[in-house]
């Protein structure tokens, strides 16, 4: 009998050691960089059962033996990524002290929703397709602009925290409750949103120079009062881009469409924005400049634009600007 209890003894000692070992030994059962997930919520098991199903340990009930051993430890929800070897302890304290992934993602100012999804689909973080499909619904934003055709104007330009799970409805949402609070400071109580941000939208593509945006929205606004065509080349891309059919450079076929955004053919704003505004134009926008202009071309050589008050002046500044030195390539 005690020659019994001495094997068995032996033995559990045996599994304890191996069970140590397991626990203690660093693992890595995934090829590359690998990324897990825990919504809020998700039990020790179910985390267990995710973390061995992606290589990062070698079984379940080990994650679940390391939890015993820390009762009061508070798992937090997030997205992990691993890359190296480790111990089933090193892995339950990634997720206790909550070291979630995440990286950043920069809409510059002036970008429209075709630009983010090819800039968002090159982080491989979502399809591009995806996050088009998901932008061209505006219903997140109908409190706001109800004759809103997509978010196009509402995805505000700044810099967000993404994971490689982040959805298309996600990020959609971070950006119009970013454009919401910067609404809500620059202009509280006004009603007419969406003729504000697509004026800021035609603002913000005609000119990077900060001082002209109010002087350009002005000249938008002259334009408008006096039932002017705005005759602004990015809505002809715009247009050309809800078709399909931009081809890097403004064709006389772009300029003929009937595309209710093409303003060379159309009076009035183009029925919606037609990129992402940021603060500065939107408050150009909302504060356009007091002049006569009604005209403005860039300048050679580049460094902003000249603003006529006349036809004559502006096809002066026009003649100008093409006699302008080409470079050489």
């Amino acid at each position: 009998m005690k020659r019994v209890i001495a094997v068995s003894g032996i033995f559990a000692l045996a599994g304890l050691a191996v069970l140590a070992l397991m626990m203690t030994g660093r693992y890595r059962g995934f090829p590359r960089e690998t990324y897990v997930r825990f919504d809020r919520g998700t039990g020790t098991v179910e985390m267990g059962r995710m973390l061995a199903q992606a290589g990062v340990i070698q079984y379940p009930y080990l994650f679940w033996i390391e939890r015993l051993t820390h009762p009061n430890a508070k798992l937090q929800a997030g997205e992990y990524r691993f890359r190296e070897p480790a111990s089933v302890s090193e892995v339950f304290e990634k997720i206790a002290r909550g070291d979630v992934y995440f990286f950043e993602f920069t809409v510059p100012e002036g970008s429209n929703m075709f630009d983010i999804a090819h800039a968002v689909e090159a982080t491989g973080a979502m399809r591009g397709d995806e996050f088009l499909r998901v932008a061209s619904d505006p219903a997140p934003v109908r409190d706001l602009a109800p004759s809103a055709k997509s978010l196009e104007g509402y995805l505000f330009p700044s810099t967000y925290r993404l994971s490689h799970s982040t959805t298309a409805v996600e990020l959609c949402r971070l950006m119009t409750e970013q454009f919401r609070k910067q609404w809500k400071k620059l202009a509280p109580g006004r009603i007419n949103v969406q003729e504000t941000v697509t004026l800021a939208s035609l603002v913000e593509k005609e000119t990077g120079v900060a001082s002209e945006r109010p002087l350009v929205a002005g000249v938008f606004t002259n334009r408008l009062s006096k039932g002017m065509r705005l005759e602004c080349d990015p809505t002809t891309i715009y247009a050309a881009l809800l078709e399909n059919r931009y081809r890097n450079a403004i064709y006389k076929s772009d300029l003929a469409s009937q595309n209710p955004y093409n303003t060379y053919q159309h009076a009035g704003l183009p029925p919606g924005p037609i990129a992402n505004p940021g603060a500065d134009a939107i408050q150009a926008a909302l504060h356009p400049a007091e002049t006569d202009y009604l005209y403005f071309v860039a300048k050679p050589g580049g460094g902003g634009h000249q603003f006529s008050t006349t036809l004559a002046g502006h096809v002066k500044a026009t003649e100008s600007y093409r006699k302008k030195p080409r470079k050489a390539g």
